[in-house]
């Protein structure tokens, strides 16, 4: 008995230590615990409390950006503004999270009375809408039992409810609206229209004086109803240079869909407005503005931490005095064409003015005229000057005369006979006129083709003979389109424009094909490309990238000229690969074309600006019929030059596409181009006198 009490008591002992030893471990544990929080909130409090306060700040710390900021203006060569931004009043309203549908409601009748609403805008659908918000206890008695059980079954939506409630508003009780109910139904449209709580432009451009005191005055108690004033676009020489100005978005269409992750990445937000097209798209880095940055202090005060400014200016190397004489030239000449014999299919041309020291482009436009109930139209159709290419005709011979030079094909000062030249198979083929014994010069200012056709035979490794057969040479022709490209013909030119096509390249391996390549009835070039091709000749064999940016400027608070940020360089693109001796041997020959008594281009230029170039003409095609196929031919012209010869100050293309066509007892053909070039030449010198 003595033994089991014994052994009891010791068991309770053992019992009492264990749970001891448990309990100093477990105080030891949550000592620990203590421990490591303590340790831990002095870090917090202490060793790292800037670091969490930074954090905290991040975490509550709200930033939104205000509506776009004004762009840049866009200045010409001379300084003078051609783009500018106007202020314009703008009511909007921007609903508050908490707002009801029932204070909207109110809020619709309360401001719909001060503000010029166009009610004749509101649909029938708009109003079934109002009047389905307005009365809620009534067309909610429009839905029968069973469809509500089928509502409540889910076999029947929300927006099948709404929908049928509406179809079953009558026409009487929306005969019943008011004056005021239409006014609020109209605002309290626009108040919902698109996504709920992006901001919505009830007012804006035509806003009076006294509707936009009325909300300015009262904006703390309208519930989301505010103004500000935005800014549009203005265009102090109207039309001119318009298209090539380009346009901007608007508030509500935003950055363009196909492009909205481009703008995303760079920090835009869907509704900004952005450049879309020509020189508003191609300089939108520079032109566009930065906004105003607030931090959100609460659900209704915005605290200015970053005030936006206007984008940079922009000055281009048009000159609009200039191109405003250019397209009016170009518009009077194209009516006055279209009264002349034989110009049915003709409707357009165009003009390029550069520098040919700096590759700046000083004008350029194209004027289209158009039918319209009896009478015609002139339209703007500048952009096809690069987009729109045409057969060439003889302007190319410059070029294809350098490829005779440099394949020893023909010496400086070489004559040879101009006859008409028979190749076996093909009927024969001519110059203009049989110009008999010439020589470089001479076919270069008369303009031989056959001349141009006894180079590229030799080139092709084969001397002429009447009759002999013409086998096809592939590295001619790619001696001739090396050629043509390093002048910039059928490559792109790598004007700074968003847009620009390289014309028809042909693939067509008849050997016969060479002799209309080398005379520039082979493949087809824009004017751009022309204009690039006459200013690497002038300016001795570099070709330069055309450009109309000049430089970006400062904004200002004034409409002065803030300091230039960028300015363009003069870019090589590549260098001519021929002799010096070649090319001036070239320039001789233009300027025979234009200054030489016989010369084909004398009477383009008056004769006191010693200038330079080559005429083309060219067989072209037109479709008549619209189905797609050409069945028609017509005569294309162009003039390529540059004045003065020595040093010149400008370069200028003029292309006239189907100018005139072939109709047998009329051959009367349209002097447009030597007409349209002349006129241009010499208001250019009216402006810059030698």
């Amino acid at each position: 008995m003595k033994k089991r009490i014994h052994k009891k008591r010791k068991n309770k002992l053992e019992t009492e230590k264990i749970e001891k030893r448990r309990f100093f471990l477990f105080m030891i544990f949550i000592v620990g615990l203590f421990s490591l929080l303590t340790l831990k909130l002095c870090d917090v409090m202490l060793v790292h409390k800037k670091d969490y306060q930074k954090s905290l700040t991040e975490l509550t710390y709200t930033k939104v950006e205000g509506p776009s900021s004004p762009r840049g203006r866009i200045y010409d060569r001379n300084g003078v503004v051609i783009v500018d931004n106007k202020a314009i009043k703008t009511i909007y309203y921007k609903k508050d999270k908490k707002t009801t549908t029932q204070e909207e409601i109110e809020l619709a009748y309360l401001v719909s009375p001060h503000l010029k609403l166009d009610v004749s805008k509101l649909q029938e659908r708009n109003k079934r809408e109002f009047y389905l918000v307005k009365y809620p206890k009534k067309v909610k008695k429009l839905i029968t039992k069973k469809e509500w059980d089928q509502y409540h079954a889910r076999e029947l939506s929300n927006k099948d409810i709404e929908e049928m409630q509406m179809e079953r508003i009558s026409k009487e009780e929306l005969d019943a609206f008011t004056n005021e109910d239409n006014g609020a139904a109209y605002l309290y449209y626009l108040m919902n229209k698109g996504y709920t709580y992006d901001e919505k432009v009830i007012r804006t451009g035509d806003v009076s004086e006294e509707e936009y005191a009325y909300v300015a005055e009262n904006n703390q108690t309208l519930g989301g109803f505010n103004v500000k004033l935005d800014w549009e676009r203005v265009y102090p020489y109207g039309d001119t240079f318009r298209t090539f100005l380009g346009n901007i978005s608007t508030t509500s269409s935003g950055i363009p869909l196909e492009e909205k992750d481009y703008y995303l990445s760079l920090g835009y937000s869907l509704n900004d407005r952005v450049g879309i097209s020509y020189i508003e798209k191609q300089y939108e880095e520079y032109l566009h503005g930065t906004k105003d940055i607030y931090q959100v202090v609460n659900r209704h005060e915005l605290k200015l931490l970053e005030e936006g400014s206007r984008g940079n200016d922009i000055v281009l190397t048009i000159d609009i005095k200039l191109q405003q004489e250019v397209e009016r030239i170009l518009a009077e000449e194209v009516i006055k064409t279209k009264s002349e014999a034989n110009t049915n299919f003709y409707d357009h041309s165009f003009v390029v003015i550069q520098d040919p020291n700096t590759g700046e482009v000083l004008a350029m436009a194209g004027k289209q005229a158009i039918l319209q109930n009896g009478n015609y139209e002139i339209r703007d159709y500048s952009p096809a000057l690069l987009t729109s290419p045409m057969t060439p005709g003889s302007v190319v011979k410059g070029a294809s005369m350098l490829v005779g030079y440099n394949e020893g094909a023909v010496k400086m000062g070489e004559y040879m006979q101009d006859e008409c030249v028979k190749i076996a198979g093909a009927p024969e083929k001519c110059s203009s006129q049989t110009l008999g014994r010439i020589d470089d010069i001479t076919a270069l200012a008369k303009s031989s083709n056959v001349y141009q056709f006894k180079i590229a035979m030799r080139i092709a490794g084969r001397e002429y003979f009447r009759g002999m057969r013409m086998p096809f040479n592939q590295e001619a022709f790619d001696k001739y389109r090396a050629m043509y490209h390093s002048f910039g013909l059928g490559v792109k030119t790598e004007i700074d424009l968003p847009v620009e096509s390289l014309g028809y390249t042909s693939k067509d391996t008849q050997a016969g094909n060479l002799l209309d390549f080398v005379m520039g009835q082979y493949e087809t070039y824009t004017p751009i490309q022309l204009s690039q091709y006459i200013t690497t000749i002038a300016n001795g064999g570099s070709r330069l990238q055309p450009h109309l940016l000049k430089e970006v400027r400062a904004s200002t608070e004034d409409a002065t000229l803030g300091e230039v940020i960028v300015k363009s360089e003069r870019k090589v693109l590549n260098t001519i690969s021929t002799k010096e001796e070649y090319l001036n041997r070239v320039k001789e020959g233009f300027h025979a074309v234009v200054m030489r008594g016989d010369g084909y281009g004398r009477g383009y230029m008056e004769d006191q600006f010693d200038g330079s170039g080559k005429t083309g003409t060219s067989q072209s095609f037109v479709d008549t019929d619209g189905d797609d196929k050409i069945d028609t031919d017509t005569i294309s012209t162009a003039f390529i030059g540059y004045a003065p010869s020595v040093n010149p100050k400008m370069t200028i293309t003029v292309t006239s596409p189907n100018s005139s066509y072939p109709n047998g007892g009329n051959d009367y053909a349209s002097l447009v181009t030597m007409r349209i070039t002349k006129a241009v030449t010499s208001k250019f010198f009216e402006f810059y006198p030698l």
